[in-house]
């Protein structure tokens, strides 16, 4: 039986990042993957929601979850990113000095997302937003 679980995200608003993280954490906990696995979409996820918020107007974040895994696609309508391979690097980042000095926008968050995924796709427009796509198996 798949678990299907949709948020929104509104650009800007740091007070509900984390939100879809929490709560993809509660039911994961409760269908049963080892606590490893769990730690690492859960960060992979809060990655995903704090980059909407830091660099998008708006996002969507839909996980799917069955008896194989969770797959985690987050959309965002935003500036897009121009090149991928950059922002993939540990430390880049197109952070605001505002985002930066509420502690966010350090560069770590696609490394990470890679980092705690056992699949990763990220699609970008500039102009118009980016799609990260992952997966972790159980």
């Amino acid at each position: 039986m798949a678990v299907k679980l949709f948020f929104e995200i509104e650009g800007g608003d740091f007070t509900q990042a984390g939100k879809a993280s929490s709560k993809i954490k509660k039911v994961l906990k409760q269908l049963g993957p080892d606590a490893k696995t769990i730690k690492k979409v859960v960060v992979a996820v809060y990655e995903a929601e704090v980059n909407v918020v830091a660099h998008a107007y708006h996002g969507e974040v839909l996980a799917e979850i069955d008896e194989r895994g969770i797959t985690v696609t987050i959309k965002d309508r935003g500036p897009g990113i121009e090149d991928i391979d950059k922002a993939m690097e540990i430390g880049f980042s197109t952070a605001t000095k505002e985002v930066r000095e509420m502690g966010f926008g350090a560069g770590m968050g696609l490394s990470n997302i890679k980092k705690n995924t056992d699949e990763l796709e990220i699609t970008s427009t500039v102009g118009e937003g980016t799609t990260v796509i992952f997966r972790n198996f159980f």
